[in-house]
């Protein structure tokens, strides 16, 4: 089976390249020539762990094929999948004109029957929108060429993405023909044989999932952080709650850890995107408003500490940060709560040196010249005048605090991630502050 990818980014080569792995000839195709000329050099445009490795293995098996070129990708295709962005407009809702247009050259190119498959996270009745853009295309042809559209939701994690895709808690596939289910069924044979199950729904129900499942996860984390906020006013330890409430199998232990707020290119997009979904059917999704705005509040919560701590003036002031990507394992920073915490920062006339393992190229993109970027995690903490852990990298998780101490001009740590003791840190000489906890007791 030959199946084609349209959009090259993080869930286009995700997607195609564990395709290639399993023994599917895959063409990836993109409109960004420079970027599709590095993927034939074995180029990779992200950082995903273990994927580079599998991308120039399967190249070599020549299972995996890149393209500018759709007609080329159409080729004895049976299979499309759009996995091009879905961007948030100003309002909020999801930009649908990367996928409409993929609709529209399959159907100026396509020479036989084709299923297109939505892999992009879009609203409810997207696929609709994608049939009539193919179809007008198909009768300015003059042509009646058969074709299916189904929606097959990503359910990837930056950072652990080969892992989701190989091995998936589930597999989620919208459609409406007989046709259509039996080339997906082919399609992930070599998946659900190992017992991970695919799920087959309506179109609408598959559309909507995606964006449940992502705001209720995104649900979780806010409700956490606003739990720890408060634990922190009346004297509770957020740590022992989580441990109390994650173990009621009801509600599980993940994604309840308290923070400085979600980021990502999912998250934020998609919680934003249902909200104006359900606004275009009028209704008020209230419970993820109110996501939405803890989540924003959250980014500025060691903002705040660090402004107290230093008596209201950081005006000079060098601060430390750890981490810059939204979370580990990525170099995405795209929504990343350290650009709001640096931006606060910056606007209160302090100077920033960062450090982060992965995602110092993207921060220069973003971030530009505005803040000092370091060589390792300990040169950001020279001459500086506090420390803030951004991100849980695994490698700020056991450093030298006897080095530490000695580079930092005062001795404080503002921990965004609760990843340090607070016993520890105060036996070895460190003010320290975190997230849902009074350290100052």
């Amino acid at each position: 089976m030959k199946v084609a990818i349209v959009g090259s980014g993080y869930v286009g080569l995700v997607t195609g390249t564990c395709f290639a792995e399993v023994g599917i000839e895959v063409m990836c195709v993109d409109i960004d020539a420079k970027k599709i000329e590095n993927l034939k050099n074995g180029i990779i445009p992200i950082y995903e762990p273990g994927l580079e490795d599998m991308v120039h293995r399967n190249m070599k098996k020549g299972r995996l094929q890149f393209t500018t070129d759709i007609s080329e990708a159409l080729e004895d295709c049976e299979v499309l999948f759009t996995a091009v962005g879905t961007p948030p407009d100003k309002d909020g809702s999801a930009d649908l004109q990367y996928v409409l247009s993929v609709a529209r050259d399959c159907g100026k190119n396509m020479t036989d029957y084709l299923l297109i498959v939505t892999k992009s996270t879009v609203p409810v009745g997207t696929a609709q929108k994608v049939r009539e853009a193919l179809q007008e295309e198909l009768d300015k042809r003059g042509v009646s060429i058969p074709f299916d559209v189904a929606s097959n939701p990503e359910f990837l994690k930056e950072g652990a993405a080969i892992d989701d895709f190989l091995k998936p808690d589930r597999i989620v596939v919208g459609l409406d023909s007989t046709r259509a289910e039996e080339l997906m069924k082919s399609l992930y044979k070599p998946f659900t044989l190992n017992g991970h199950p695919i799920i087959f729904m309506d179109i609408t129900s598959a559309e909507m999932t995606k964006y449940a499942a992502n705001s209720m996860l995104a649900t979780k984390i806010s409700f956490m952080n606003d739990i720890a906020n408060l634990c922190e006013i009346v004297g509770a330890d957020i740590n022992m709650v989580r441990k109390g409430i994650g173990s009621d199998s009801r509600i599980g232990n993940k994604f309840i850890y308290p923070g400085i707020g979600y980021g990502g290119s999912c998250f934020p997009k998609d919680v934003k995107a249902l909200i104006h979904t359900a606004e275009d059917f009028n209704y008020e999704l209230r419970v993820l408003k109110a996501v939405e705005a803890v989540n924003l509040d959250q980014k500025s919560v060691l903002y705040h500490k660090i402004i107290k701590y230093f008596n209201g003036d950081i005006k000079d002031k060098t601060i430390a940060i750890w981490g810059l990507s939204f979370k580990p394992q990525t170099d995405d920073m795209r929504e990343a709560p350290s650009l709001v915490i640096i931006q606060k920062l910056l606007e209160a006339g302090a100077k920033v040196k960062a450090y982060d393992p992965v995602a110092m190229k993207e921060a220069k993109h973003t971030l530009g010249d505005t803040i000092i970027y370091a060589e390792d995690q300990y040169e950001a903490l020279i001459d500086a005048d506090c420390l803030v852990l951004v991100t849980e990298w695994p490698e700020f998780r056991v450093p030298n605090f006897n080095i530490m101490r000695k580079l930092l001009n005062k001795p404080v740590i503002f921990d965004g991630r609760n990843i340090y003791e607070i016993a520890e840190m105060k036996h070895k000489g460190f003010d320290y502050f975190c997230i849902g906890i009074d350290t100052t007791k």
